[in-house]
């Protein structure tokens, strides 16, 4: 449970929006960025996707480390 998948994506060194596990969705870091969090947010077929990263990435590498 301790174990979260978290994808940012910046512009000019400052993260406008991040995906995270543990939220379940986008969120937005500047006014771009939560515009594009809630456009992200729609697609669930790309949220289910974002949320089985932590499944298929983070817990098949766990033991790796």
């Amino acid at each position: 449970n301790d174990i979260e998948f978290i994808r940012s994506y910046y512009f000019n060194k400052l993260e406008i929006i991040r995906f995270s596990s543990s939220v379940g969705k986008y969120v937005g870091y500047t006014e771009l960025g939560v515009k594009n969090a809630e456009n992200f947010n729609k697609d669930l077929s790309d949220l289910a996707a974002m949320n089985a990263q932590k499944e298929t990435y983070c817990k098949h590498n766990i033991d790796n480390w």
